[in-house]
């Protein structure tokens, strides 16, 4: 089957419908750490593109004041917390508590007002507190940038509908370690769980909402 017929297929079924977004996003960038963005780490890849993106994404964001939060993985030397995970890839160990790999790339300029939550599973609320500090901050819309398209990026999308969360996905801000499995969970998370944009859109949107920034106009 062609792309353009299991478009039209999906279509006919009635998947795929768009959200309404609120006026108080956040961006939540999943595991855009060293580990994954650097092709030195046996679990990364070259992500430079998809890190640009997301910096100019993020920009915006900051000139709003919007909420900015990262997620990062990370074990423990025994990869006991890792439980099935590291049996399934081992090589997640390589992300040791206090190692280099677990530093937000660089290229994003976190900012220390911007929480990095530690996380040792897919989803960027398994475990963590994602959730609770999303509803402290009164959020109603996430983009959701990161990596990989297909472990993370999707698990928190599928996460973020279930919560009750409409997200974004700005397909220039996700990347994986091949095209194919990219490509394929993009259809399916538009399809399903998220509305998958270009970066251009994303922008344009969170241009819109009134800052909150102290003193800043509407």
């Amino acid at each position: 089957m062609s792309d353009q017929a299991a478009q039209d297929l999906y279509a006919a079924k009635g998947f795929g419908n768009k959200f309404e977004y609120g006026t108080n996003p956040a961006v939540v960038v999943i595991d855009f750490s060293c580990g994954f963005t650097d092709p030195a780490c046996a679990l990364g890849a070259d992500l430079t593109a998809e890190v640009l993106a997301t910096k100019r994404l993020l920009d915006v964001a900051r000139d709003r004041g919007l909420l900015v939060v990262y997620t990062t993985n990370g074990f423990v030397e025994s990869g006991k917390d890792g439980a099935l995970w590291l049996k399934k890839v081992p090589k997640l160990g390589d992300l040791e508590l206090g190692g280099k790999w677990l530093d937000i790339d660089p290229r994003l300029e976190a900012r220390p007002d911007e929480p990095v939550l530690l996380k040792k599973g897919a989803s960027g609320f398994f475990g963590t507190n994602l959730a609770s500090v999303l509803v402290a901050q009164r959020i109603d819309t996430v983009v959701l940038c990161g990596a990989t398209t297909s472990g993370c990026i999707r698990a928190t999308a599928i996460d973020l509908l279930q919560y009750g969360w409409p997200g974004l996905v700005p397909r220039e801000c996700v990347g994986d370690r091949a095209q194919a499995p990219h490509e394929a969970n993009l259809f399916d998370i538009n399809a399903k769980y998220a509305d998958v944009v270009s970066v251009d859109e994303a922008i344009a949107y969170l241009a819109t909402v009134p800052s909150k920034l102290a003193g800043a106009a509407a």
